[in-house]
């Protein structure tokens, strides 16, 4: 098995297959130029507030090629969004201790034990930098993916907590007190959490993370939590009691817009999920390779944020088992550099059927 973290131009070691039937050729660490894909975008305001609550997912990342750099990239991004969460509670305790308001404290609570639900991704991105085994031959990478999970989990969590609080003020309405006070922390809560999700979703889509990118998504929930606070406070400052219930209510249904798009990439991920585009454009390339006749199939999956590829191709049955090599070898190539994140390439040359 050759090492991850070779690059395309080294290239794989020739080998011999007894079978003169068929060619198998990895390749692997390949470095990927920039690939353009067509997305349909939406405009306006309700472009905005649909790409804030329900972001476009990108499935291929075009920037970070190393798997052990874009490892590292996505380690700091968890730190960096840990120390922005853990200033934001600060702020939010001690504006508690300010106000004296229970609720308001358990509201902080609930976002500082939220934060905390990066500590996973930060273990998972930590085990993917290991090299693979005997035991474990593809390497750590799925444990993002096992990541990815527990957030979803938490982001479900928060929904049918957001949900169930609204539901029971508006059956049991609770003053609120310290109007002031609630919605500064809220603010604060907000302005935190949406710093981190910009970034984590922004560094997720470079490195090709869904886990982190759903890790972003948790913080955008829990800032839209502390927002419903603020505009709930406004409510009752201008004499509707219910705006708060109403308020957590609508959070509710945002919060499951973000779910479902988090899940969907998470899920994705776990089901060897790719964007179609990638593999039209990979058949495309494989097809237009001297001496390949026919491209059989193209099979692609995600391991952690990097891609692996499996082709088969036709060649002329006259072909020597040297030159089946020569084409193989240089199909990698070409996947390498129209493929973006491609880790690892697996192309077999078959004699095409007389």
């Amino acid at each position: 098995m050759n090492d991850p973290k070779r690059t395309a131009l080294q290239g794989p070691p020739d080998r011999e297959n007894s079978d003169a039937r068929r060619h198998g050729h990895q390749h692997s660490g390949a470095p990927a130029p920039a690939h353009g894909h067509d997305h349909s975008h939406h405009h306006g305001l309700l472009g905005v507030l649909r790409e804030l609550f329900v972001p476009h997912s990108h499935d291929p990342a075009d920037s970070i090629d190393d798997v052990l750099e874009s490892s590292a990239i996505g380690i700091r991004a968890v730190k960096i969004g840990l120390a922005v969460l853990g200033i934001t509670a600060a702020l939010q305790i001690s504006i508690v201790a300010w106000s004296g308001s229970v609720a308001l404290a358990a509201d902080t609570i609930h976002n500082f034990s939220d934060a905390l639900t990066a500590i996973p991704l930060w273990i998972a991105f930590a085990l993917g930098r290991r090299a693979a085994t005997r035991r474990y031959t593809y390497g750590f990478g799925r444990a993002e993916d096992l990541a990815g999970l527990f957030v979803i989990a938490m982001i479900t969590l928060s929904a049918l907590i957001a949900g169930y609080e609204a539901v029971l003020r508006l059956i049991h309405p609770i003053p609120i007190g310290h109007l002031g006070w609630v919605a500064a922390a809220g603010l604060v809560g907000f302005a935190g959490n949406e710093v981190v999700a910009l970034y984590r979703i922004r560094v997720g889509r470079r490195i090709g993370s869904a886990a982190l990118v759903a890790d972003g998504l948790h913080a955008r929930v829990d800032g839209f939590t502390s927002l419903a606070v603020v505009l709930g406070a406004a409510g009752v400052a201008l004499g509707f009691p219910l705006a708060d219930p109403i308020v957590g209510l609508l959070i509710t249904i945002a919060i499951l817009g973000v779910l479902r798009s988090a899940a969907r990439d998470v899920f994705g991920r776990l089901l060897d999920g790719v964007d179609p585009g990638l593999v039209a454009t990979a058949e495309h390339a494989l097809s237009a390779e001297p001496g390949v006749l026919r491209v059989r199939s193209v099979r692609m999956r995600w391991v952690g944020h990097r891609l692996q590829a499996d082709a088969e191709l036709d060649v002329d049955p006259a072909t020597s088992l040297h030159e089946a090599h020569r084409i193989a070898h240089g199909a990698e190539h070409t996947l390498a550099h129209v493929v973006p994140k491609l880790d690892r390439a697996l192309v077999h040359a078959y004699p095409a059927h007389t």
